[in-house]
């Protein structure tokens, strides 16, 4: 079982040193800079199961370090959450088919809501669907998945993970996020009480 351990984690490791590293990072954090704090708009990010969970995460921490973000369910859109976009939001979706149904059809409504919305893509198919519709396209590499079948999200999400972090750690430094500002955001727990105390 320990050589299981090492083998998940050297394959997870090694997939994240191969994600194909592009302008494409520079494009898409100048893109959610501007929507977000030149025009007062929102990053909204979206994904359909486990990328859907990695979307909410990035929502999350990009939200904690000053860039505003939610997350927005693809098929609840379809039910009326839609509503929650404006029109100088900047969009984020994950897909790692690039063939997600769900995330098609979001790209298609929220365009028919506000035609000019942009989209930076995560996924792992740059000839797919959802690529196609792209305004910045940020690719995973297409790891393999660390998972015995070979088919449950185990690599791939550990990818679009870190993808996100470099997202977040490249819009704190363009804004110059502080340790103030960060506790501002951040008052319960651990974090919050260190960030207070560091920040005096």
């Amino acid at each position: 079982m320990i050589e299981i351990v090492k083998h998940v984690f050297e394959a997870e490791a090694n997939a994240i040193k191969n994600i194909p590293i592009t302008g494409n990072y520079e494009n898409a954090a100048n893109l959610i800079h501007h929507h977000v704090h030149t025009l007062g708009g929102k990053l909204v990010t979206s994904g359909m199961g486990k990328a859907g969970q990695i979307a909410l995460n990035m929502a999350t921490t990009f939200s904690s370090t000053g860039t505003p973000a939610v997350f927005l369910h693809p098929s609840e859109a379809q039910h009326g959450d839609l509503g929650v976009v404006q029109t100088n939001d900047i969009l984020l979706v994950i897909s790692n088919s690039g063939k997600t149904r769900e995330i098609i059809e979001l790209i298609e409504l929220a365009r028919y809501l506000y035609s000019h919305l942009k989209f930076i893509v995560i996924s792992s198919n740059p000839d797919s669907p959802l690529a196609a519709q792209a305004t910045v396209f940020l690719h995973t590499g297409n790891p393999t998945e660390v998972c015995t079948l070979g088919l449950t999200p185990t690599t791939s999400t550990t990818v679009m993970t870190t993808m996100g972090d470099a997202l977040v750690v490249m819009l704190m430094t363009k804004i110059g996020f502080t340790k103030k500002e960060y506790a501002k955001r951040h008052h319960g727990g651990y974090l919050g009480e260190k960030s207070r105390q560091e920040d005096v």
